[in-house]
């Protein structure tokens, strides 16, 4: 059922601060055997999170299932980190997910489908929330929905899915970017004549920055983050 997977290249960015949690290394051990997830870590990277990654990967590939386990270092940014993932895969695809993911029972048979297409499309899950942050981040995961769907601008905590070539094709996350490369990279998809495309699965993400700054100052600061980025990342003479 997951078979189609093997072609996969997890990348997992883990910035300052971050950890690349437990439950997501399990949750991730699922995937086939020639599946790989590289895991990319600031320069230098947290010591516990080396070790993680490479408890993980000893105990996946010393069984007779589990994917293939790296871990890279990468100046900071985002950008950088996720670039240096993809230039580490030898897969077909590439899986961008956020260190906090989680997935849902749902999530793995439902990418696996999507690759089992072949589309040269960016694929993107319906976001959730975990519930460590209050509960008006329901509201958030709506509001996410509708601008994924209805706009067609899913951001990068909805775990990107897109063929390697395609990847190249569009450049890549842009280095120079320091916020919303995630959202650049969806405008170049779309100038690229590439579709975006739901995959209709959940995926889980982190409430804990509602949490801890306040669901409105975090919603609103995302709102205007977004029509600033929007503004900026859709003009045509916009530099790739």
């Amino acid at each position: 059922m997951l078979e189609p997977l093997a072609g996969v290249t997890v990348v997992v960015p883990v910035g300052p601060g971050d950890r690349l949690s437990r439950q997501l290394r399990e949750q991730l051990s699922q995937l086939p055997t020639r599946a790989h997830v590289v895991v990319v870590g600031c320069d230098p990277p947290p010591t516990d999170q080396v070790q993680a990654a490479e408890a993980r990967g000893r105990a996946s590939t010393g069984g007779p299932a589990g994917p293939r386990w790296q871990m890279f270092q990468s100046p900071t940014g985002r950008s950088l980190q996720q670039n240096e993932g993809a230039a580490a895969a030898r897969s077909d695809w590439l899986w961008f997910l956020h260190a906090d993911a989680a997935l849902a029972p749902e999530t793995l048979p439902a990418l696996a489908r999507f690759v089992a297409e072949g589309r040269s499309a960016l694929g993107y899950f319906d976001l959730r929330f975990l519930g460590d942050g209050p509960a008006l981040v329901h509201l958030n995961a709506v509001g996410v929905w509708l601008r994924s769907r209805a706009l067609g601008l899913p951001f990068g905590d909805q775990g990107f899915v897109l063929p390697r070539r395609l990847f190249a094709a569009v450049g890549g996350f842009d280095p120079a970017t320091t916020r919303g490369e995630d959202h650049q990279l969806v405008w170049r998809v779309r100038r690229a004549g590439a579709p975006v495309v739901a995959i209709g699965a959940p995926l889980y993400t982190s409430a804990r920055r509602y949490a801890s700054r306040g669901w409105v100052a975090t919603t609103t600061g995302h709102v205007g983050e977004t029509l600033r980025q929007a503004w900026r990342f859709s003009r045509p003479e916009h530099p790739r």
